[in-house]
């Protein structure tokens, strides 16, 4: 990568969801991503708990459907990533496709790995506060800044 193209990198966070992981498909959405031209810089696969779950989608709390996400995000494995490309952030939320994969256009990951709007395979940040948000609740260190001597 030149340099041009390094000064233009911004970074997104994204979850291969419990529901893709059980499908046995994160090998092939990262794939996926890797050939959209995405640089994962941080890759990890954990088993998120309730109170990790909570704090994640907090921005939810008061939504009717929080109790349930909470309760399908800690179903089984996940696959958190940071992603970086110029533009990460509308690229991604792009390529991962409309929430509810019936409404995703053809070639979108949620189009091809997404059953319903509940279990829609991924998650992207959908700001740039957000994302660097995401990623200080999984990578910390990713974030912080080197010390000035």
């Amino acid at each position: 990568m030149n340099d041009q193209n390094k000064n233009n990198m911004e970074l997104t966070f994204a979850i291969i969801k419990p529901d893709a992981v059980k499908a046995k498909s994160s090998g092939e959405i990262i794939k996926q991503i890797e050939d959209k031209g995405f640089e994962i810089l941080a890759l990890q696969k954990g088993v998120l708990t309730k109170q990790q779950a909570e704090v994640f989608y907090d921005i939810h709390k008061d939504r009717p459907f929080f109790g349930e996400l909470v309760e399908f995000m800690t179903s089984g494995p996940i696959t958190v990533m940071v992603l970086a490309k110029p533009n990460a952030i509308a690229e991604w939320r792009d390529f991962m496709g409309s929430t509810n994969p019936a409404e995703a256009e053809e070639g979108t990951l949620r189009k091809q790995f997404g059953t319903n709007v509940g279990e829609n395979a991924l998650h992207g940040s959908d700001s740039l506060q957000n994302a660097l948000r995401e990623i200080s609740l999984f990578f910390p260190d990713m974030l912080k800044q080197p010390e000035q001597k």
